[in-house]
């Protein structure tokens, strides 16, 4: 059974998923290729994305596991894996997936800050991947207030950790500046700071997004209603990160909602907090039947997804 398969937390699993992610990812690249002529440079750009989404996977498990997030079993890398396929096509372009790449390895030294080690370099290096979000999307600014939250959250508040994360901000945006001032085109410098109008929010349901979301906001309120009291009720570390996931979902919502370009993509930031509450929320169903049939629901809905998807004009 499924939910018996993804208790564990073993390297199959990973494998199993992998595996099956890459199928969807194949199976995609088959329409690419039908509108694109085969060449070797469009079979290399399909390996360097295979490559990427393998290691946005690496960090992505690494996060979870190394901070504890879930339990010991697959359940969020599951429905991290399923949501993040439904996007493939969407995300066929190497900025969206360097702009997710950055965004797991900001998050890696978010939640590490529950540690001691380090910290400052932390701050620092977290500072340095927001700038280089910035430079491929300005509004993921927005995900600094996640930076102060975790000193917050974590006890780390000192004028030396409030400081860094700016410091690791500035130094790659001199360096922008710098490079932009060589060669004399400052003005699309100046433009990282100009947000354009907000397009509206019925975006999302005039391209058939608003399926995705249901679902996957469905499933985290769940989700936060089985697991939010009984992690609120122990002052541990995993209640400070709970209080941080929750917070990084809420700010990923935002941002997906009020981001001037809407594509679609955006709510691929809404997936990792929303993944770990999700997984946290199956974790509190003793009923194996009940996780069961979430689990393939879940599963049949995203294979059924894109081929009704599809086949719409």
């Amino acid at each position: 059974m499924l939910a018996n398969f993804l208790s564990k937390s073993k390297p199959i699993n990973f494998i199993v998923l992998l595996v099956l992610f890459s199928c969807v990812f194949l199976y995609n690249l088959i329409f690419v290729f039908a509108f694109e002529d085969f060449s070797l440079n469009v079979f290399l750009k399909s390996v360097g994305f295979l490559l990427v989404f393998l290691l946005i996977f690496f960090f992505y498990n690494f996060v979870i596991s190394k901070n504890n997030l879930t339990r010991d079993n697959t359940y969020a890398f599951f429905i991290f894996t399923l949501f993040l396929s439904l996007f493939i096509t969407k995300i066929y372009a190497f900025k969206i997936i360097f702009l997710l790449l950055f965004y797991v390895l900001f998050l890696r030294k978010i939640y590490s800050l529950k540690s001691n080690k380090t910290v400052l370099q932390k701050l620092f290096d977290s500072g340095f991947w927001i700038a280089i979000m910035f430079f491929i999307e300005p509004f993921t600014i927005v995900f600094a207030l996640l930076v102060y939250v975790a000193i917050f959250i974590h006890h780390k508040i000192t004028i030396h950790t409030l400081f860094a994360p700016i410091i690791g901000f500035c130094a790659p945006l001199i360096c922008y500046y710098a490079y932009f001032l060589w060669m004399d085109n400052t003005e699309n410098f100046s433009n990282l700071f100009q947000l354009n109008s907000i397009n509206e929010v019925y975006f999302y349901s005039e391209n058939n997004f608003y399926w995705i979301i249901i679902v996957l906001l469905a499933l985290t309120l769940i989700g936060l209603i089985l697991k939010t009291p009984k992690a609120l009720s122990v002052n541990n570390s995993f209640k400070r990160n709970w209080i941080l996931v929750l917070i990084n979902f809420f700010v990923a919502v935002g941002f997906s909602l009020f981001i001037p370009e809407k594509t679609g993509v955006e709510f691929l930031f809404v997936i990792f907090p929303a993944s770990i509450i999700i997984a946290n929320g199956f974790e509190m169903i003793n009923n194996s039947l009940i996780k069961n049939i979430a689990l393939y629901l879940l599963l049949i809905f995203t294979i059924v997804f894109p081929i009704f998807y599809s086949l719409e004009p």
